[in-house]
């Protein structure tokens, strides 16, 4: 009988599916919001001074806009980010997150390191860690210039 192939494409969805949902339940379990909220404030915190036009953190989350919208209408509502439009240019909608959302962030943080760190980043040697994370570079890279 000829050994399964492996489907590394099969893997890293199941893989990351289970590390949400397990995230999700340390999160909730702390009393702390989604783990989407977290992608959204990550997302404007690493902008320049915490700043990102609206179809810019659409991409650095790899969601849709009208998603987006939606979660920042939330994070909005809670007072962790502000929204302003653009003197020049009244299409163009900034997130901006607010003193609030950096410290959810912070919180929110010290149990998605953990998750990470335990159930992820130990389950490879450092050199594996490094053509991991090369090759889902490159894979991102290719689906994001096929977008256009």
């Amino acid at each position: 009988m000829a050994e399964k192939e492996a489907d590394p494409w099969f893997s890293f969805v199941r893989a990351h599916r289970w590390m949400i949902r397990e995230i999700e339940r340390r999160l909730a379990a702390a009393g702390l919001p989604s783990y989407a909220w977290y992608d959204a404030l990550w997302g404007l915190e690493s902008g320049p001074d915490g700043t990102r036009r609206m179809h810019e953190l659409a991409d650095v989350m790899a969601i849709e806009r009208y998603n987006l919208t939606r979660l920042v209408d939330r994070l909005e509502q809670e007072g962790l980010v502000t929204r302003t439009r653009s003197a020049q240019d009244g299409r163009a909608a900034y997130a901006s997150i607010t003193k609030e959302g950096r410290a959810l962030r912070r919180k929110m943080w010290k149990v998605y390191e953990a998750a990470v760190d335990e159930l992820f980043l130990s389950q490879f040697s450092p050199a594996e860690r490094d053509r991991f994370a090369a090759a889902l570079d490159r894979a991102a890279a290719a689906a994001r210039q096929s977008l256009g």
